[in-house]
């Protein structure tokens, strides 16, 4: 029998070349997908509902005789159709109909219809419900299992596909369809079988436990959701192998450049990153390259960690290159690098997009004859970017990078043979469970320690009705010698109107506040220009920045002890958990004004509450995930690694300690299966391993 992952779609009756393109839009091109395409949720049909009976909301099947249809005029004009039987009356409403519709609907006319019940002008309603008359006196047969209710796209209608499932269901037997999770496997983690799972999702039986179902906890689903969550992991665990096959340059733990950096910084690291620095220094000593992740809460200090690491490689004679997400954190790190560096005689280059011409050229070279230390913005990644001698990449918030750029990192390596090492650092706490799951190619450090001296930052949440007073509250910390943030947040996801926003509270605060030097920075000013603005601000010649979101990440400025965040029910609670981390960084107690506009939803209730109760950046994470998803957690450029068919990383987390162990017994015992695995699932482009 031929295994459905050869048989094409157009095999199937009523499926010509329009309609394999539009199949093929939603990842359907053989049997296998089309098994694989699994509904989202069910309608009941399997029994008749009395009209007595009906609640509103409910989705029901119901059957009477219409008593009536009349074209109604009210705001809309409808045809309304009274259907009895015995039990109670139901309207039936029709917004798009025609005359050979509403003639059809003649009274006397027995009808069987499915739809939602609502309350309406009438009683219980159901707006442009299926229906189709019933012929003699002779009921038809209801449905026999739940209907099912697939994604779908322009043009796809549920009809045709559940037909085609139906066709390819009937195809399905022990040999068309393998089942590549070993028989031990299945027993040791009591998994059903695949082909009884996938008739039982398509066709639930009248019995199924509804709710089951609907939360994800039928066995038939789990058994799909332990396969795709190993088949995510498996590509995870052989992007790992790859790298790890490759070869690094051996960096030994270096002698005398760390000691002299922290002599020179001023304070002693604290106890976590000593023993983050210290797991760090045992990879780089390795000859395969280092992948390690570095979680740190905000201001438990990465930024030391990265400079001890990169301090290793430096005095073994090779070069690092440090990357981050936007130029003004890019920039931050130049200028704290040239500090801790030149007082040991190390040169720092510096590269970013917004490098033009001549300066641009001076830096490619200055990179190509073999500037120790590099830094700037990914950039750092174009073809033209040349390295001598490079050993170590530190990515600064490896969220915003996706996996296929870090592999394309090897080639930068030394003569594109060494592989260089690779630290990524996060000041966005990765939850548990997304970490098992979105980072398993990845080793993990945690700095679960802040610095001496850092102080709680105290969060309140005001409306903005009482924006006044909060100016008045600016107004006397400024007088009292300490600095404020003003930060204006996203409308309507529009960067242009988020800076003319910022701009207008600028002229505002400037205008209400006339006595204080205020200071403004957003997107679209020059690079140079909100350099300028913030080096006014560190310096204490501004005591009020206005600002967007672009200080998120990175900024210091110790004195800093006061920030009003507008609209934060728009942000996400890592970004304004970013934020807040900005104060807070020096010894005077800091506070976090969240001026949120009425009325709020019950998620935005939600949000502001966790972040007024705890500033602890993994809790934060943990909530954030449980209410955005881990989609919009890892930002948009990773969410490729998480469409999930039938898993749900929130939901079944409890499954990964499990899935994690199945993934290496498969690869020690089976490999010739993971092939096929990854094949079933993960085809349409989400082969990490392939670069």
């Amino acid at each position: 029998m031929t295994e459905l992952a050869q048989v094409p779609v157009t095999a199937l009756k009523g499926v010509g070349e329009a309609l394999a393109e539009k199949l093929a839009r939603v990842g359907l091109e053989n049997l296998q997908d089309v098994l694989f395409h699994l509904p989202l949720r069910y309608q009941d049909r399997t029994r008749i509902t009395p009209i007595g009976a009906l609640r509103p909301g409910q989705d029901a099947v119901v059957e009477g005789v219409v008593a009536g249809a009349d074209v109604v005029m009210g705001r809309r004009r409808s045809l309304l159709v009274r259907l009895q039987d015995g039990s109670g009356t139901l309207s039936l409403r029709f917004f798009h109909f025609s005359q050979a519709q509403k003639d059809g609907l003649k009274r006397g006319t027995a009808l069987r219809c499915y739809g939602e019940v609502r309350p309406g002008a009438t009683g219980l309603e159901i707006y442009h419900p299926e229906y189709r008359a019933q012929q003699g006196d002779e009921s038809a047969p209801v449905e026999q299992t739940l209907t099912p209710i697939y994604p779908t796209t322009e043009g796809l209608t549920q009809q045709r596909l559940r037909q085609l499932s139906e066709q390819a269901l009937g195809r399905l037997g022990p040999h068309s369809l393998p089942d590549w999770l070993p028989a031990e496997m299945i027993a040791q983690y009591q998994l059903g079988p695949l082909a009884e799972a996938l008739r039982t999702l398509h066709r639930p039986p009248p019995n199924t436990d509804l709710d089951a179902l609907a939360e994800g906890q039928h066995w038939a689903q789990q058994r799909l959701v332990f396969e795709e969550l190993l088949t995510h992991q498996l590509s995870l665990q052989r992007l790992r192998e790859t790298l790890r096959a490759q070869r690094a340059p051996v960096l030994p733990p270096a002698q005398t450049l760390p000691a002299r950096f922290i002599a020179n910084l001023g304070f002693q690291p604290t106890g976590a990153q000593r023993r983050v620095g210290q797991e760090i220094a045992y990879d780089l000593s390795q000859p395969e390259p280092m992948l390690r992740l570095v979680q740190g809460d905000v201001g438990a200090g990465k930024t030391v960690v990265a400079a001890l690491a990169a301090l290793q490689a430096l005095e073994a004679g090779y070069q690092v290159a440090l990357m981050a997400p936007t130029e003004i954190l890019a920039e931050q790190h130049f200028l704290n690098f040239s500090r801790w560096l030149a007082p040991l005689g190390i040169e720092v280059a510096w590269l970013a997009g917004k490098l033009k011409g001549k300066a641009r050229a001076a830096a490619l070279e200055q990179i190509a004859g073999g500037t120790p230390m590099v830094v700037g913005t990914h950039a750092l990644f174009q073809d033209e970017v040349q390295f001598k001698r490079l050993a170590l990449v530190i990515i600064d918030e490896q969220h915003r990078f996706g996996v296929q750029q870090r592999l394309a990192l090897r080639n930068k390596g030394i003569d594109g043979r060494l592989s260089p090492h690779q630290l990524i650092m996060t000041a966005t706490p990765i939850p548990r469970t997304l970490a098992m799951s979105a980072y398993a190619d990845l080793d993990t450090s945690i700095l679960d320690e802040l610095p001496p001296g850092r102080t709680p930052v105290n969060t309140l949440v005001i409306a903005d009705s009482r924006r006044l007073e909060v100016v008045e509250r600016v107004r006397i910390a400024c007088r009292e010698g300490r600095q404020a943030y003003w930060v204006c947040t996203l409308i309507e996801e529009s960067e242009e109107l988020t800076c003319q926003a910022a701009e207008t509270s600028y002229e505002e605060l400037s205008a209400a506040l006339g006595e204080l030097r205020v200071g403004l920075i957003h997107g679209r000013m020059k690079p140079a220009e909100k350099a300028a603005v913030m080096d006014e601000f560190k310096q204490g010649n501004l005591q009020l920045l206005v600002a967007t979101t672009v200080i998120e990440v990175g900024v210091d400025v110790p004195n800093a002890s006061l920030m009003i965040i507008e609209n934060p029910e728009r942000l996400g609670l890592a970004q304004l958990h970013q934020l807040r981390g900005r104060v807070g960084r020096g010894s005077a107690a800091s506070h976090c004004v969240l001026l949120y506009h009425a009325p709020l939803s019950q998620l935005g209730r939600e949000r502001l509450a966790i972040m007024r109760e705890t500033c602890d950046g993994f809790v934060i994470a943990e909530k954030d995930l449980e209410l955005r998803g881990p989609g919009e957690m890892l930002g948009t450029r990773q969410t490729g690694l998480l469409q999930f068919k039938v898993a749900d990383l929130m939901r079944d987390a409890e499954l990964l300690p499990a899935v994690r162990d199945a993934a290496q017994e498969l690869l020690a015992r089976w490999p010739e299966r993971v092939s096929p695995l990854l094949q079933r699932w993960l085809r349409h482009g989400q082969q990490y391993g392939q670069v």
